[in-house]
């Protein structure tokens, strides 16, 4: 059937899918790499403790059902290596329905995963993630050609990620409304990249300019998603290139490239200088119908998103039903000014005295010694660097987990400690651990030429005084503070 579906976005298909399933291999991969520290049996926020208050209903997932470290790195593993094949193309070697079947099983893996992940899984990019495998779902394979309704629904969710993060900006903090925002967050967002710096560094000017220019791209732009070719295209192209620009001045795990993905979604492969579109075989009728439904269902779940949009006490990165179907989207509705840091340290000595020597644990994201500059590392997902950056700005972001991370450092927890760059206690526990807050900020380019650090740092406080086990023998005890 004409109407329902459009051979002209078959190259898009072919990105956003292959695209997309990249994503998914990497997020499987980061949740296998630190699900033990943090979500673990014998984890900050263990998986066991959570599924035994929150019933099934409120947070869909399989292990409600059974749960081992074990059988999650199993779970976790599988989604990997079907994400790798599809990635591949097995996707497209298969009949269209085991193809919708490799793509839901994506979907519902990494969904049992999001929804026991607590506040190690509480970002946006994860909804994102879910909600775009969803829609991937029924977008066909290379039997089939692109439902046109699906490709729809793919601008409505990028129209909804840059309008409600534009939004949540206008409404959040007058900084961005005085073009001045941009004067802080390249210093203080939550993981700079290696460019960061010199981000930073530009004239005021130039801030304006950007700033700005992220307003034409979140609040003008998305509308044109919904215009006939070849403003479509245009105007998926002008979200692509300000992606790109985020990409290069931090670090935000795999928002920005699920965001280009889905605005390559928009693009129309007949304003390019691509091969001629494959022929397709007229779509079962079950899949039409299968189309059909989900665009209303999508359509019926979009009402609380829409209404969220609409309130001034609008809410970002929220989910309004248990399987993240359609969710509301924002980012950095207010921008803080000054740079806080948590440095954790640990010493050997058993009592503290003056002469006591004080040695620092060091992250692979999170900034620490002024001298290291910062990684690339998105779309690759440091959990406890991001979640460490929160503490800062309010006690309450640590509450639920950061007594138990002081605890596995002083028990010299391996699976911990994998997730550190650095550990200066290789060989036995610290006797006490400690967090204090430091203020950070870029150096100028004289400090830089001087130093060769990027970052000068202040002593502000003690987050957390010198903690020592309660008791060794008992490794659930809590520190003694």
């Amino acid at each position: 059937m004409e109407w329902f579906a459009s051979s002209d976005y078959w190259l898009a298909r072919l990105v956003f899918q292959r695209g997309l399933a990249a994503v998914y291999l990497i997020a499987f991969v980061a949740a296998a790499g630190q699900f033990r520290a943090l979500i673990g049996e014998r984890g900050m926020l263990p998986v066991p403790e959570y599924v035994a208050r929150v019933p099934f209903r409120k947070s869909p997932s399989v292990f409600h059902l059974r749960y081992s470290d074990r059988f999650f790195a199993a779970w976790a593993w599988t989604g990997a290596l079907l994400a790798a094949a599809v990635a591949a193309g097995a996707a497209d070697a298969v009949p269209l329905g085991a193809s919708m079947a490799m793509w839901a099983a994506l979907w519902a893996l990494y969904l049992s995963i999001v929804n026991v992940g607590q506040v190690w899984y509480g970002f946006g990019w994860e909804s994102l993630l879910l909600e775009a495998g969803f829609l991937a779902v029924f977008l066909g394979n290379a039997r089939t050609g692109p439902p046109v309704m699906v490709l729809w629904l793919l601008r409505w969710l990028l129209f909804r990620v840059e309008f409600g993060a534009g939004l949540i900006k206008m409404r959040g903090d007058r900084c961005w409304r005085k073009l001045t925002c941009l004067d802080y967050h390249h210093e203080t967002q939550p993981m700079p990249g290696p460019l960061s710096w010199f981000f930073h560094r530009l004239p005021r000017p130039a801030h304006r300019v950007e700033t700005a220019a992220n307003h034409i791209a979140q609040l003008v732009v998305p509308f044109g998603l919904f215009a006939p070719q070849p403003v479509a295209t245009w105007a998926g192209a002008a979200v692509i290139v300000t992606q790109l620009w985020l990409v290069t001045s931090g670090n935000f795990a795999w928002l920005n490239w699920l965001t280009i993905l889905l605005a390559a979604s928009a693009i129309d492969a007949t304003r390019l200088p691509a091969p001629a579109p494959p022929h397709f075989a007229p779509p079962p009728v079950w899949f039409e119908v299968a189309v059909l439904a989900v665009t209303v269902l999508v359509l019926a779940l979009s009402y609380r998103p829409v209404r969220n949009l609409l309130t001034r006490r609008q809410r970002m990165n929220t989910s309004f039903e248990p399987l993240r179907l359609v969710n509301s989207y924002g980012a950095f509705g207010s921008v803080s000014r000054t740079r806080r840091e948590v440095v954790i340290e640990g010493t050997r000595d058993t009592e503290i005295t003056e002469g006591t020597v004080w040695r620092e644990y060091e992250f692979y994201g999170k900034p620490g010694e002024p001298q290291r500059w910062p990684r690339q590392f998105a779309p690759f997902h440091l959990r406890l660097d991001w979640m460490l950056w929160f503490v800062p700005l309010s006690p309450a972001y640590g509450r639920s987990w950061f007594d138990g991370f002081i605890e596995r450092l002083l028990l010299n927890d391996r699976d911990t400690l994998r997730l550190l760059r650095h550990n200066p206690f290789p060989d036995r526990p610290p006797g006490y651990v400690r967090a204090r807050m430091f203020r950070y900020r870029f150096t100028t380019w004289r400090e830089l030429r001087e130093t060769g650090a990027c970052w000068h740092r202040e002593y502000e406080r003690d987050l957390l005084p010198p903690a020592r086990l309660a008791a060794r023998e008992e490794p659930r005890t809590r520190p003694g503070i």
